[in-house]
């Protein structure tokens, strides 16, 4: 087991690291920023090392001061969090090459999965339905408009590199296709550094479904079960739940199996997630794989009964999984909402500042998972994220009554955020009944 792990993260998953660490009686290093200076979370750790300025490009962003602090307080190994480095192959390389450990998997598998391009590629291999679409882009605009015709339009523009919606175009004719392709490729230059782009099939009012894999380094995956990603906001996800509804057992055994062979088939080893969408029909296709934590992988471990990050710790220093897929057990239902510094009546405008009050909400079955607290100053140069909310019911309805009752108790005055747009969701009679897709929030509320 390592000795001492350097936390390459800020905020809400480096307590969570920092947590899982103390269990396991590993020694924490914490980096963080100017702007971070003084947040209460770092006094959890054993040690606290300032790498930068504000921004993140000048400090959770810089491969080279994160392992010169990891080499100066003789840190095993690093372990990214979400976000920032967490899926940037080449700090993996550079972590490894100095000797420390990168908690995640090889940056050959990243590399392969983390493009979506090859991962479809791989996908297909391993006989994992994918949509219709094509491996990259034809090099002229006739070319171009051939291939979405072939494919059927209307079509989706996506980047290769890309996430959170961003490099992403829907394409109904043949008149907005050049555009939309100039477009998602200076979008998806400015957001990843790389403007390389594909099209496929656009799928109408599909879900959007997700299924968690833990794996070793010797072979071994398990699947930890799917969770329902569909409540989104512009490509961005707004609450997780699991099991997911509406699906059926058939579909649910499928879903999961497909997700351990592709991770089979890249040599995976980590927590990974593989990203489906399910179409009006049932019918499911491979989008993406996420080589890192998820932020809701919390909805798995309290439907499994297994900490994510204790078993990433543990493939990292090279042992076996130390459970079957058969151990696996699922009980109850969990639901996760996201709460961000957003102002829903405004445009959902970023709201920073400082928490002059904070109540924070429990009982039976509800986990909080935050950084913050009274007096905590939210800057506007991170993400809004602040908190999650988890809770767990032995029925989908009951966790439900039960999230509405946390975002009632929830107070963080002055600071606006997004529940009173969440309690909207959670009153809606298609929400309940399951009944979403994942245009639901910008069509409907």
């Amino acid at each position: 087991m390592f000795q001492r792990i350097l936390i390459a993260n800020r905020g809400e998953i480096a307590l969570r690291i920092v947590r899982a660490c103390r269990e396991l009686k590993i020694e924490t290093v914490c980096v963080f920023s100017e702007e971070d200076r003084g947040a209460s979370y770092l006094d959890l750790a054993d040690r606290a090392i300032c790498i930068g300025g504000p921004a993140p490009r000048d400090s959770y962003l810089k491969c080279d001061r994160i392992i010169a602090a990891a080499e100066v307080t003789r840190s095993d190994a690093i372990h990214p969090g979400y976000g920032f480095l967490a899926e940037n192959a080449q700090f993996a390389e550079q972590c490894r090459a100095s000797g420390i450990e990168f908690i995640g998997p090889t940056a050959e598998a990243m590399r392969l999965l983390g493009d979506k391009s090859s991962a479809r590629v791989l996908a297909k291999k391993a006989k994992v339905p994918t949509i219709p679409g094509t491996e990259g882009l034809p090099d002229n605009d006739e070319d171009l408009i051939k291939a979405a015709r072939d494919i059927g339009f209307p079509v989706m523009i996506k980047a290769s590199a890309g996430g959170g919606g961003r490099g992403m175009r829907i394409v109904f004719d043949k008149t907005e296709l050049v555009a939309a392709v100039k477009q998602a490729g200076q979008e998806a230059m400015g957001a990843f550094g790389d403007p390389t782009l594909y099209i496929e099939k656009y799928i109408d009012r599909p879900r959007h479904v997700e299924v968690q894999i833990i794996a070793d380094h010797k072979g071994n995956v398990r699947h930890l079960g799917e969770r329902d990603c569909t409540l989104q906001r512009r490509y961005q996800k707004l609450a997780e739940e699991s099991p997911a509804p509406s699906i059926d057992a058939r579909t649910r055994r499928d879903l999961c199996a497909a997700a351990v062979r592709l991770a089979k088939s890249a040599g995976y080893g980590s927590a990974g997630t593989v990203e489906f969408l399910i179409d009006q029909k049932g019918k499911f296709y491979f989008i993406e794989v996420n080589t890192r934590i998820q932020v809701e992988h919390p909805v798995t471990e309290v439907v499994t009964g297994i900490d994510l990050i204790k078993e990433q710790i543990k493939v990292a220093t090279g042992v076996s999984l130390d459970f079957t897929q058969r151990n696996v057990t699922f009980t109850g239902h969990a639901l996760e909402c996201r709460i961000n510094a957003e102002d829903p009546e405004h445009g959902f405008r970023p709201c920073a500042g400082t928490i002059e009050k904070l109540r924070l909400p429990g009982g039976p079955g509800v986990r909080i998972d935050t950084h913050v607290h009274q007096g905590y100053t939210i800057s506007p140069r991170f993400d809004s994220l602040i908190a999650k909310i988890i809770v767990h019911r032995s029925t989908r309805m009951e966790a439900i009554r039960c999230m509405r009752r946390c975002l009632r108790e929830l107070v963080t005055d002055p600071i606006k955020t997004t529940v009173p747009f969440l309690q909207r969701v959670l009153d809606h009679p298609d929400f309940i009944a399951g009944n979403i897709d994942t245009g639901f929030t910008d069509r409907v509320l």
